[in-house]
């Protein structure tokens, strides 16, 4: 990924969060007819190792899990709060008419070879966490008790699960930091008038990244 120096974003604990707020991965990997994108939420252990690992599972019926090239990485790209940016926003344009669109946006790219697990116990653990943490906060939670035994049991049995050991992270934050103080404001205060929950996001990190870089 083309990163920028003051785009960079090298902080481990902030690439982790992103991952967690956002864990539906796109997961790209090698097979036969060439590179391959499926759409995956992964648990991220941030304990396992350096940079952590990320565990998922996907149908046993997907050939990613067959197909896959076991010497080659896979890349993970974990998409963060991203908005549009308009040149309107900037102060510098009344006097300074040299000025673009562009976009801002947060993402995590994430490498690793992965490993395949088809352990009945090590597939049950996975699915219950995953359900648990997206459960949390709804007042009719569901469990995954809550479905028959035999049910589960055969829900389990299509599935493969994986990890993938995180060798290598890269974090890039585009949130206008190639801009003076007077616009960064003014992008701020353009995304908040937007409303959206997705704009209002970027708008809370640019503000931040100005406060603290």
């Amino acid at each position: 990924m083309y990163i920028p120096q003051h785009f960079a974003e090298t902080r481990l604990e902030v690439l982790h969060a992103l991952i967690r707020a956002h864990s539906l991965a796109t997961i790209v990997t090698t097979g036969p007819a060439g590179l391959v994108a499926n759409h995956v939420p992964l648990e991220l252990d941030p304990e396992s190792g350096p940079n952590g690992m990320l565990r998922g599972h996907v149908a046993r019926a997907n050939p990613v899990w067959r197909e896959h090239a076991a010497d080659q990485p896979v890349l993970v790209i974990f998409q963060g709060p991203q908005a549009y940016v308009s040149p309107a926003w900037y102060p510098s344009k009344r006097t300074d008419r040299r000025a673009v669109p562009t976009w801002n946006y947060a993402v995590v790219h994430a490498y690793g070879h992965p490993t395949l697990i088809e352990d009945r116990e090590w597939l049950h653990g996975l699915v219950g966490r995953l359900t648990d943490r997206h459960e949390e906060t709804r007042p009719d939670r569901w469990h995954v008790t809550d479905a028959p035994h035999d049910y589960i049991d055969r829900m389990l049995r299509a599935i493969v699960g994986f990890e993938i050991p995180i060798e290598r992270l890269e974090g890039k934050w585009k949130m206008s930091q190639n801009h003076p103080a007077a616009n960064r404001a003014g992008v701020v205060d353009g995304l908040r008038s937007a409303g959206d929950a997705e704009s209002n996001a970027v708008a809370a990190i640019v503000k931040e990244i100005g406060s603290i870089r």
